[in-house]
């Protein structure tokens, strides 16, 4: 296109025209200043081009990330690590070959994203959410969205999501909140890891991770606060019980002291929130990650010591110990109780409604799988992480699908994540009332917390905290 013809398509004469009387009458102190920034808004964003690159997540593994170019500005996006390689080649490769099958999914990703995509894209209006992920959609039919990534259609998305938010001059969160359908903002309670075990860290503990809830706390501020004073707290408890060498982390920031049973982890939290004078306020979550040491259809919840293989526990056994748990600990929310394949126990154990019951590998954040755990209460919460899902307005019907059934919904991050924020715009956006993104520590989960720091400070009286209402945020 000339320049005349572009001139003359978008009829930038009279908008000229326009923008020079309006600077008059606003007695401008700098005309120039105030007409650029009239015709900018004048004249309506398009996506120029779309490209992409290899960056490295948390734990310095291959992901991509987005740089979305519109003609007015650049918007950068990543998704969490592509996750682990499927096929028999990665289920019997070693770590450095896993590896390198993800750097060789990752690439592939990326020049997908710069051919493929960036030309379905190309003038495209950056506000159209729905649009944009369809046209995504359509150029990945393969089955999980395996010929693309789920990881790479979702890094595209949230560029053009961030895009749009701009083009409207208002925030992301606000952006994603039009999107849903909703207009009240509210800030999420923070499930803080503080404690890892499973396959997160190289102590006993067969569980993935302890986590605290500060309810109790008056805005969002004071939650972060009330989370890192007990962090900091239950890292001194451990130098004095287990030595120094027992206060190193584990994946998403946890400490990982060498103990080997879930009550001993849940002490020890417990421990530190009444030092950190937050008793009563602060309520706890595990991630079981169960799958991890499932046999069969049996549990080895000594699966990383010496007597592996010794002691199983039944699925019915496992109930059991939950319903324990959830009697002598204030214990609010179990992720993934059972295998990731367990329907029956899984609603066993919601039906009993001991506590949030969430459902993460099972679910896999699947429309479908959601829709029949619905209809057979088979847990009562989802764990959403929105690359398992591919575009935010998917991720945004999940949402819809798990509130309009009265669910929980914990937005997550993944093991090893990136640096990018959305998660937390979407939580606030989307209002979910929980979000997960690890320990008061490390760069990828700090930078979730963080900028939910600054949306409450930014909202001020408009901006709601979840607190005891955290299972039950309105999207209304």
């Amino acid at each position: 296109m000339s320049v005349q013809e572009y001139l003359e398509k978008h009829l930038l004469s009279r908008k000229i025209e326009e923008a020079v009387n309006a600077a008059v009458r606003a007695k401008a102190p700098d005309p120039v200043l105030f007409i650029a920034g009239h015709m900018r808004r004048a004249v309506p964003a398009v996506i120029t081009k779309v490209r992409a690159r290899q960056i490295l997540d948390g734990h310095g593994a291959p992901a991509v990330e987005v740089e979305l170019h519109t003609n007015k500005a650049v918007h950068r996006a990543s998704a969490a690590g592509a996750g682990a390689p499927e096929g028999a080649a990665a289920d019997s490769a070693g770590d450095s070959e896993r590896r390198k099958i993800l750097a060789r999914a990752v690439a592939d990703a990326v020049r997908v994203i710069n051919d493929k995509v960036s030309e379905a894209l190309v003038g495209m209006d950056p506000q159209q959410q729905a649009q944009i992920d369809q046209a995504i959609m359509d150029l990945d039919k393969a089955r999980h969205k395996a010929e693309l990534g789920a990881n790479a259609m979702l890094a595209v998305s949230i560029a053009a999501c961030k895009a749009g938010a701009a083009e409207k001059e208002v925030p992301l969160y606000k952006h994603i909140a039009d999107l849903v359908g909703k207009s009240a903002a509210t800030l999420p309670v923070p499930a803080i890891t503080v404690i890892n075990g499973g396959k997160h860290a190289g102590n006993g503990l067969p569980i993935q991770e302890i986590m605290i809830l500060p309810v109790g706390a008056k805005n969002f501020e004071e939650a972060m606060q009330m989370g890192s004073e007990t962090y900091h707290h239950l890292k001194d408890i451990i130098l004095e019980k287990y030595g120094a060498e027992s206060s190193n982390i584990g994946d998403h920031g946890g400490f990982a002291p060498n103990i080997s049973s879930i009550s001993e982890g849940l002490d020890l939290v417990i421990a530190a929130i009444e030092r950190a004078g937050y008793n009563g306020r602060i309520k706890l979550a595990i991630d079981v990650a169960a799958t991890d040491f499932c046999a069969g259809k049996k549990y080895d919840l000594e699966f990383k010591s010496t007597k592996s293989g010794q002691n199983f526990k039944s699925a019915d056994d496992m109930i059991e110990i939950y319903s324990q748990l959830c009697s002598e600990y204030p214990l609010v929310s179990i992720e993934q109780p059972f295998d990731k394949d367990d329907w029956e126990h899984s609603k066993k154990l919601t039906t009993l409604e001991l506590c949030q019951v969430a459902g993460d590998d099972l679910l896999m954040s699947d429309p479908e799988r959601i829709k029949r755990a619905v209809n057979e209460y088979t847990f009562n919460a989802l764990v959403l992480k929105v690359n398992q899902v591919g575009t935010v307005t998917e991720a945004i019907e999940v949402v819809k699908q798990a509130k309009d059934a009265h669910w929980g919904v914990m937005v997550s991050h993944r093991s090893g994540d990136t640096e990018d924020s959305f998660i937390a715009e979407l939580a606030v956006g989307a209002a979910a009332g929980q979000i997960k993104a690890g320990a008061p520590c490390r760069g990828e989960c700090l930078t979730k917390y963080n900028q939910l720091l600054r949306i409450e400070e930014e909202l001020g009286s408009d901006g709601v905290y979840a607190g005891e209402n955290w299972r039950t945020a309105s999207t209304s």
